[in-house]
């Protein structure tokens, strides 16, 4: 289902929107750890949830069920 993964998009980009003001503010080695680490995941959903779209990876368990019934009914 393409709009899980829009939404998950979305939901990405709303936590960096809000995120991004503070980013520049790093001061210590832990915050650096911090965000380093949270603009990793990020990337990681963000790369992810674009491969489900561009139909490079199967989706999500959860998502293949609905996706082979609506085969079914189709044919």
């Amino acid at each position: 289902m393409r709009h899980y993964a829009i939404l998950r998009l979305l939901l990405a980009s709303f936590f960096l929107y809000i995120a991004w003001p503070v980013i520049p503010y790093i001061t210590t080695n832990v915050e650096l750890i911090f965000w380093g680490g949270w603009l990793l995941f990020l990337l990681l959903v963000v790369g992810a949830n674009f491969a489900t779209l561009l139909q490079m990876t199967r989706p999500p368990v959860m998502e293949q069920e609905e996706y082979n019934r609506r085969q079914r009914d189709f044919h």
